[in-house]
């Protein structure tokens, strides 16, 4: 493949990541071994266990994982929902992503299946024309959010990895999440300063998402175990989509759990990747 046919394949791939998010507000009218103990506010720790966050998952290896991401501009609201696997040490992860109804209570769409790995997302089921049994790559470093949203789900170690620009943290109190006793944190991250400090993987993304955002300001609540473990977290981004006047507010949760679970996410052989055109759906 020439390096002219890879740049076309990547803009399109980009533009079917966008389409993601897109398509869904134009169809509604528009065990660990970390085992790092958790502080609190009370003595000043709040901020640093907070940044930390990210590097205790990588300790706990791999975990399943629930995303949500709602999306709301000039009275439109849409739900994007996804499940799936994540393994913390190679970035690499496996979600299927469902589709909202549209207005008419038409069923929804095919599930999208996505790959995330570092710098990219492969998807399948996304675009017109694309054929059934090809993926579609996207330079993930090409998103102005850095895929923190056009993808419809947030990969769940850059989610973590936002909080390493955690610039203030308060602890809220305890509480419980599905089942498993957490300790509540609530704050403001800065996508700047959380890519500087981010892995090699998600530094030019979150780099992208810092310029690209109405604010890299990232409101956050963190949901941590006792073993420092993210069981949910919830980022507000705000963004201005090319299509909308008005600026984009998302609000993205990822729950994680079954931390130690076996995953095994394979990326696609370079002649499973399609590089023909999309058609505009």
């Amino acid at each position: 493949m020439t390096e002219r046919q890879q740049q076309h394949r990547l803009g399109r791939g980009a533009g079917v990541a966008a389409g993601v998010l897109c398509v869904c507000l134009a169809g509604s009218g528009c065990v660990a071994e970390s085992g790092a103990a958790v502080g609190d506010s009370r003595d000043g720790s709040a901020v640093q266990v907070v940044r930390r966050a990210a590097d205790v998952l990588v300790g706990a290896r791999s975990s399943q994982a629930r995303t949500s991401m709602e999306m709301a501009t000039g009275g439109t609201r849409v739900t994007i929902r996804g499940e799936g696997v994540y393994d913390f040490r190679k970035q690499r992860g496996r979600l299927k992503v469902l589709l909202p109804q549209d207005p008419a209570g038409a069923t929804a769409q095919r599930p999208i299946m996505e790959l995330l790995a570092p710098g990219a997302l492969f998807m399948k089921n996304r675009g017109a024309g694309v054929p059934a049994d090809k993926w579609v790559r996207v330079d993930t470093r090409s998103l102005s959010d850095g895929n923190l949203v056009t993808g419809g789900a947030t990969d769940p170690y850059a989610a973590a990895e936002v909080l390493r620009g955690a610039r203030t943290a308060s602890y809220v109190g305890e509480t419980d999440v599905a089942g498993t006793a957490v300790r509540h944190y609530r704050g403001t991250a800065d996508l700047g300063v959380a890519a500087r400090e981010a892995s090699e993987g998600n530094s030019d993304a979150l780099a992208a998402a810092a310029k690209g955002f109405a604010t890299s300001e990232v409101p956050f609540d963190v949901y941590l175990d006792e073993d420092g473990r993210i069981r949910k977290v919830r980022h507000r981004f705000s963004f201005v989509n090319g299509q909308q006047k008005d600026a984009v507010a998302v609000a993205s949760t990822t729950l994680l759990y079954d931390f130690g679970a076996p995953v095994d996410v394979r990326l696609p052989d370079g002649d499973d990747i399609y590089a023909g055109k999309i058609a505009e759906e």
